[in-house]
């Protein structure tokens, strides 16, 4: 995901496995059976795959509607996060994607990671991922509580005012429950940071 507002230029998708039936007299909605499509850069990376047993595209919007949605972001060859959702849209030349409804979200690298929300968006065009409602990150030592979230090309995830976080003992029971104003997440080094609103640092935690 690094740089790739700088990088892409969306061509046309490769969609693979779909049985595309118009469903409207005007011909301007088509049903979608099975979607299984890639989203590739100019330069042939592959960014995002989507898959969804049900689908449909407006002609006139350039928009999908899906359900059951699950998308796979890539960083070069591999998959570094695979998104779960009841629904979800693809819009503005597919370069706008977002999902509803019990949003999972699971880091490949570090498993045992996952992030759950109400909604995801992401414009390829931005560096970050946006998440809102009922924002719940954990993994085997933390739980993490707030209502805003971005995901950064820095593998930082930013939790917004009011957060809670919760650090579990070693028997993956609840030990300490702390309210807080911002909090951050290192994926890489998996450490917490807090801050003020004058983002000076309170504490950090180490795992």
């Amino acid at each position: 995901m690094n740089n790739l507002h700088k990088l892409i230029i969306i061509i046309p998708v490769l969609i693979t496995g779909c049985s595309p039936n118009v469903i409207e007299e005007n011909k301007v909605i088509q049903k979608i059976d099975s979607l299984d499509m890639n989203i590739f850069s100019n330069e042939g990376e592959k960014i995002y795959s989507v898959k969804s047993p049900y689908s449909s595209y407006d002609k006139n919007k350039q928009e999908f509607q899906l359900r059951k949605t699950t998308i796979n972001i890539f960083k070069g060859e591999e998959t570094k996060y695979i998104i779960d959702s009841d629904e979800s849209s693809l819009s503005d030349n597919n370069k706008h994607l977002e999902l509803k409804g019990n949003v999972k979200m699971i880091t490949i690298n570090q498993e045992d990671e996952i992030l759950y929300a109400d909604s995801f968006s992401w414009n390829i065009d931005e560096t970050y991922y946006l998440l809102k409602g009922n924002i719940r990150f954990e993994n085997k030592n933390i739980i993490l509580n707030s209502e805003k979230a971005t995901l950064g090309t820095d593998n930082i995830i930013e939790f917004y005012n009011p957060v809670k976080y919760i650090i579990k003992d070693g028997n993956n029971e609840k030990k300490y429950e702390i309210n807080s104003e911002n909090a951050f997440y290192n994926i890489n080094t998996e450490s917490v940071s807090f801050s003020t609103k004058e983002k000076r640092v309170r504490s950090k935690i180490y795992f």
